[in-house]
């Protein structure tokens, strides 16, 4: 997400190397999504940079490749993890969560995968899963199998919040999109570790993204004062706005709990000179 074009300019400095693209977008957030992992295993040089670019207390959420999550189904993949691990050790304490991102046809029947997925992973990273599955969210049994599996595998369940896009009709080209690809499931906040993680997807109406993650900042303060260190994703179908939005997540949390620390000071997105 650091290399999100409309950023670029505007919130971030352009043209930028790739080498310092993720350092200047560090400057306005802690935590990213690491999503191009999904796409392909990322070559380790390429982990490198990333490292030297972000302090060792910034959170990347990895996500698996989908080849392991998708194409195989958390089955027969040991091989492929074995190198998706390797490439991406160089993060070291960078990697708050590795992502298990599950396709809406994984049901309740495939928990059984799951859990041995699961069970083989090494202890030295902590594990989000996302499922989109209705049966997860409707059905009490399947949603219970579910928190019990990864409660005995210390892992977190990752809920994807997109309860303010689907409330009203989309009014843009880019919700519309939003509304054909996004999942449509309940809403859920129930934390099962000390490291919760939220993905909110609002509107491209900052009105009405702001009143959909109201909710989420009870929730975010209520998780703070517990002694959990919560992560939350703040989208909009467009992400045009998201770095300017994160942030203000971030300070309506800091104004019911102030001790919290701020955020970094943004880079200038124009070099600073003398005249």
């Amino acid at each position: 997400m650091w290399t999100h074009k409309p950023w670029q300019g505007r919130f971030l400095p352009h043209p930028l190397p790739p080498e310092e693209r993720l350092r200047s977008y560090a400057t306005w957030c802690n935590a990213v999504e690491g999503n191009t992992t999904f796409y392909a295993t990322p070559a380790r040089s390429t982990v490198e940079s990333w490292a030297r670019q972000t302090d060792p207390d910034f959170r990347l959420v990895v996500k698996l490749p989908k080849s392991i999550t998708h194409g195989s189904r958390l089955t027969g993949v040991d091989e492929e993890l074995r190198s998706f691990l390797e490439a991406i050790e160089p993060l070291g304490p960078r990697a708050h969560a590795l992502w298990v991102q599950l396709p809406g046809s994984f049901a309740p029947a495939d928990l059984g995968a799951l859990a041995v997925f699961l069970r083989r992973l090494p202890g030295s990273y902590r594990y989000a899963v996302e499922v989109r599955h209705r049966a997860f969210f409707d059905d009490a049994r399947s949603e219970g199998l579910l928190e019990r599996l990864l409660s005995d595998a210390g892992a977190e369940w990752i809920p994807f919040d997109t309860t303010a896009l689907f409330r009203s009709p989309p009014t843009s080209d880019a919700e519309r999109d939003a509304w054909t690809r996004k999942p449509r499931v309940p809403f859920r906040s129930r934390a099962l570790t000390d490291r919760p993680i939220v993905r909110y997807l609002g509107r491209d109406d900052t009105a009405r993204t702001v009143e959909g993650w109201r909710r989420w900042v009870g929730t975010v303060v209520e998780w703070l004062r517990e002694g959990r260190s919560p992560t939350v994703f703040v989208h909009t179908p467009d992400n045009a706005d998201a770095l300017m939005l994160a942030r203000r997540f971030h300070d309506d949390v800091r104004a019911r709990l102030p001790e919290i620390e701020p955020l970094p000071e943004p880079a200038p997105t124009e070099p600073l000179t003398l005249f």
